[in-house]
């Protein structure tokens, strides 16, 4: 095998997110349930030998060490592999959305690199790589949505029914850093079960995150508007700044102010890539 074309990297959503607490270390204690979408970027991977690692951005500028490029080395540092590979992205997922791309992107990305380079790590030790680069990339690497607690790292897959949800990403983003660092932040939201959430879960919650960032960033209070306005109950996703509906009607449109993006999304069952790694121990 020398190639990988059109391996898709989906976003997600946060169907709420509370913050039920604060361990001393300062790390915020949450409850949130992922749900992944079938917005996706799109990464291409080609094997070659040597063990260069070259990334090409076809539309959208990345970092030089973003976290593609980063997943890459990890794994090859951690496995001592000789071989090289050229990446070529396709973005689609946008940043500081709150939807989860970087993290995404590099699941993608050690979940591809361990087949092409035919390393044969099971999840576990993909999701241990995966750690090291974003509290979000297990989730992706496992491939269910999920009920998420603790600072990310208990994680639980749940069903949930077939749905369309309408998207909307302010052309400003906001860093996650200023947000969980900002006095105003609630930290006590009593904590939930996942038989409650399961009543009425694209219902259910709010996002603690919400009122900092609307405050942080006008854009997400207009977005929140842009779906109040077609008729649906919005809130925005992680530490934003997109936000998102419900959408019962899939004839229902919206209308954006320039330069916001807006996209009619439905929810996945898994993720294109679920079992890809072996989760044998």
């Amino acid at each position: 095998m020398k190639s990988l074309l059109d391996v898709p990297a989906p976003a997600k959503l946060n169907l709420f997110l509370h913050i039920t607490g604060r361990r001393p270390d300062g790390y915020h204690l949450l409850q949130s349930a992922f749900m992944l979408i079938d917005w996706c970027d799109t990464l291409h991977f080609e094997k070659r030998s040597g063990g260069a690692i070259s990334r090409e951005d076809l539309n959208v500028t990345l970092p030089a060490q973003d976290l593609i490029t980063r997943a890459a080395h990890l794994l090859q540092q951690h496995t001592g592999c000789t071989e090289g590979v050229h990446i070529a992205v396709e973005k689609q997922i946008p940043a500081q959305a709150g939807m989860g791309g970087g993290s995404s992107d590099a699941a993608t990305c050690l979940l591809a690199l361990n087949r092409l380079w035919r390393l044969n790590l099971n999840l576990s030790a993909l999701e241990k790589l995966g750690l090291q680069l974003g509290a979000d990339v297990p989730f992706f690497l496992r491939g269910r949505n999920a009920w998420v607690e603790g600072v990310g790292e208990r994680i639980t897959p749940i069903d949930l029914p077939a749905a369309r949800f309408w998207v909307v990403k302010p052309p400003e983003g906001i860093e996650t850093s200023r947000i969980f660092a900002d006095p105003a932040l609630q930290r006590d939201t009593i904590a939930a079960t996942m038989s409650v959430f399961a009543a009425g879960a694209y219902d259910f919650g709010h996002n603690d995150l919400q009122p900092v960032a609307q405050a942080l960033c006008p854009g997400v209070g207009q977005a929140l508007q842009v779906l109040a306005s077609a008729g649906m109950k919005a809130k925005m996703t992680g530490s934003g700044s997109a936000v998102f509906a419900h959408c019962m009607d899939s004839t229902t449109k919206v209308s954006v102010p320039d330069h916001f993006l807006a996209r009619l999304c439905s929810n996945l069952e898994a993720h294109p890539l679920l079992g890809w790694a072996s989760s044998d121990s």
